[in-house]
């Protein structure tokens, strides 16, 4: 039989029909590999149509689809009009497949549309391809024996060598822009190369070679490369959320499912056969559509969280800028204060010492108060200040080898005033001995006068009594449990009241910042003043010293709290002990001694 384009061909036929079990392969091999491509290609472009990359990813997957449509004809038809015109296609279509593939690739990567004179390099390669393809340059005649086309030479040559030029342009170019990327970027731009070279050298590799050696049946082996291409890009879009898709790896689960249960009506032959694979498909559908709509909801879900947690993060750091700014302007406004107050200490302390001549009994009351008041406003601004600095992580430390006991001794002697305006009793036992410890002075003297400020507050009647003295302590010897103890020199600072004291709850809650010793008077947020309204607490005992001054007010909570990070920096600590509510509290402050 000679050439006969026109007619229905028995020799193709006979060789169909002979290899009957090869066809089984070449189905799975092209239906579901371009089904695949073409409903990633298609769910990528649907969430944002009008990215570039989105179009140019279903361009690469109508492209493979269409590739792998008409090479199915050629073996499955055995008319031979429509295997010339499949076959002629062909070259056309693998070649766009390698030109999408690069033009995705750089768009990709460097996240701009291709540059004019890379669109006239490609116009040019392209240009021979599209003008030869309806020439016998493509295919020159038909094998009725082989039932396949003949195929020109420089043509096919051409275009395989040009995709296998492509393939190295990619593979140079991405390398280059792997090395000037971003770490993060650096792991995408990996996954998406690997997958795409793997893909194109598979595809070119299996071609060229059926070609060359005239072989057209490893062509379907190049066919499942596209699913590492298909592979790395779904793991793009659910570890990197690359496209700006949020997807689960289960729905591509179900939909590769599904189509390898609908590819098996291309294989059974028996009816029974294609009733089982009806009542599976349907299941499989039923099922995977349930599954879908649960996926569904959940990414909705997950997408809502995630916007409340952006706006939660937005709120917290315009938090945090607030809290800065108060930090900032209570440490500016504490410095703005600290020179008047200290220049009304000065004054107040020549007037009382009678540096500017006798002061009147009547007087040297009022002045008293000044100094009493404007002690207390010094020590309020230190507290802030020193606050602030904590949170900023910028308060500093003289330590220096000092006598604890000396520090005592003059911070006592700044508060006996105060003590006095209250009528308490305010006593200090010392040692004869000195007590050297590492410390600053300065904080020291702070810890204490906090400590008995807030003792003499929280006294009704009575007196403070402040006590220095050396212990021997045990302390623990390393980290392990079994470790072992050993017995120190540490220096105790004791200040016991005979105030309102305290239950368990509240003597750990003291040292937290703002927070008031004792919890009923701290709610009612009692005035910053020596006169109170009502001089008997809600359970009717008298609070008042008996001159109409409070015996205690609300505070700003920070003493205490600040005493104990100052303490800790110096490498002691500070507690409190009380035996219950009206029982009076002690607050202890412990430094360890410079070894002798």
């Amino acid at each position: 039989m000679g050439f006969d384009f026109v007619t229905k061909l028995e020799s193709c036929y006979t060789i169909i029909q002979e290899n009957h079990d090869f066809l089984i392969l070449i189905y799975y091999s092209h239906i579901p590999t371009a089904i695949i491509a073409l409903l990633m290609g298609v769910f990528v472009y649907t969430k944002n149509k009008k990215a570039l990359i989105n179009k140019l990813l279903l361009t690469i997957s109508l492209s493979f689809s269409v590739w792998s449509c008409l090479d199915l004809l050629t073996w499955i038809s055995y008319d031979s009009r429509i295997i010339m015109i499949s076959w002629s296609m062909l070259g056309f279509v693998h070649i766009m497949i390698f030109f999408a593939s690069l033009y995705f690739s750089y768009v990709f990567i460097e996240k701009r549309d291709i540059p004019l004179n890379y669109r006239i390099i490609f116009g040019i390669l392209l240009l021979p391809i599209a003008l030869l393809t309806p020439t016998n340059f493509n295919l020159s005649g038909f094998d009725v024996a082989n039932c396949e086309a003949k195929e020109g030479d420089y043509f096919t040559n051409y275009y395989y060598l040009l995709g296998f030029f492509i393939f190295i342009w990619i593979l140079l170019f991405s390398i280059k822009s792997y090395k000037r990327a971003e770490k993060n970027f650096k792991k995408q731009i990996l996954l998406l190369i690997t997958g795409v070279e793997l893909f194109l050298l598979s595809f070119f590799a299996t071609g060229y070679f059926s070609s060359l050696i005239d072989n057209y049946s490893l062509l379907i082996y190049g066919l499942f490369s596209i699913v590492f291409f298909i592979g790395f890009l779904s793991y793009l879009i659910v570890k990197h959320q690359a496209f700006d898709i949020k997807v689960i790896a289960a729905q591509f689960l179900i939909v590769t499912t599904w189509i390898g249960v609908f590819s098996q009506f291309f294989i059974v032959q028996e009816f029974s056969n294609q009733i089982l694979t009806g009542i599976i498909l349907v299941f499989v559908t039923i099922f995977g559509y349930m599954l879908f709509k649960s996926i569904k909801e959940e990414v909705k879900t997950s997408e809502q969280l995630s916007l409340a947690s952006k706006k939660l993060a937005g709120l917290n750091a315009k938090l945090e800028e607030l809290d800065r700014a108060k930090s900032e302007f209570i440490s500016i406004a504490s410095h703005q204060l600290r020179t008047p107050l200290t220049s009304v200490k000065g004054f107040t302390s020549l007037i009382l010492d009678n540096t500017f001549g006798k002061v009147p009994v009547t007087q040297k009351t009022a002045v008293e108060k000044v100094f009493v008041n404007n002690e207390k406003l010094c020590l309020l601004v230190e507290d802030m200040l020193n606050a602030s600095r904590l949170e900023a992580g910028r308060l500093e430390y003289e330590l220096e080898e000092a006598d604890v006991v000396s520090v005592a001794k003059s911070t006592i002697d700044i508060i006996k005033l105060y003590a006095k305006s209250k009528k308490l009793k305010l006593t200090l036992n010392t040692p004869k001995e000195k007590l050297m410890a590492i410390i600053d002075q300065r904080k020291l003297s702070e810890i204490i006068s906090n400590l008995v400020d807030n003792a003499i507050k929280y006294t009704p009647k009575g007196g403070v009594t402040v006590t220095v003295e050396k212990v021997l302590l045990e302390q623990k010897i390393g980290k392990a449990e079994n470790s072992g103890t050993t017995k120190k020199n540490w220096v105790r600072v004791s200040v016991a009241d005979t105030g309102i004291g305290m239950n368990a709850k509240q003597l750990e809650a003291i040292f937290e910042k703002f927070k008031g010793g004792d919890e009923e008077i701290s709610n009612n947020q009692l005035p910053i003043s020596n006169e109170i309204s009502n001089p008997n607490d809600k359970n009717g005992h008298n609070i008042s010293n008996g001159n109409g001054n409070g015996a205690y007010v609300a505070g700003t909570g920070l003493g205490v709290y600040i005493s104990r990070q100052m303490a800790k920096a110096m490498g002691g600590r500070v507690y409190a002990t009380s035996p219950g509510k009206g029982k009076g509290s002690t607050f202890i402050l412990e430094l360890p001694l410079v070894k002798k």
